[in-house]
């Protein structure tokens, strides 16, 4: 026995393979993501991560590379994924960087105070 499909079947089965063909076409290639995330690793540059934060921006580095070679190949999940992570790692290096900065001012100066207080408790002492 042949099995045979009825021509509105046969209609909907085109339809739907059109449908997905088209989806799968039409996923935009995420040049604005991976751009975003281009700029988000320059101010992480700049704000000092890769000598603060290197693990953090090699991360954000590899995972932008890997973002670019996905769009090159057409692979627009992939690479909207990368980018979106990339930008978010580049984040974190920035927000580390300025955490570790900030810390380090933080301790220079409770060290400013505590020699002031020194300072001033030895101008304090009466002479002998």
């Amino acid at each position: 026995m042949r099995f045979q499909l009825s021509p509105l079947a046969k209609g909907a089965a085109v339809g739907i393979a059109l449908m997905t063909a088209a989806a799968c076409a039409t996923t935009p290639i995420p040049n604005e993501k991976i751009a975003v995330a281009k700029a988000s690793l320059q101010h992480a540059e700049q704000s000092g991560a890769p000598e603060l934060a290197p693990v953090e921006m090699a991360e954000a580095r590899d995972k932008l590379s890997r973002a670019e070679k996905a769009a090159a190949d057409h692979d627009a999940q992939p690479a909207t994924q990368l980018a979106e992570q990339a930008n978010v790692d580049a984040q974190l290096a920035e927000a580390t960087a300025q955490e570790k900065k900030s810390h380090k001012a933080a301790t220079e100066f409770d060290a400013s105070m505590q020699a002031l207080r020194q300072e001033t408790l030895r101008s304090s002492q009466p002479a002998q």
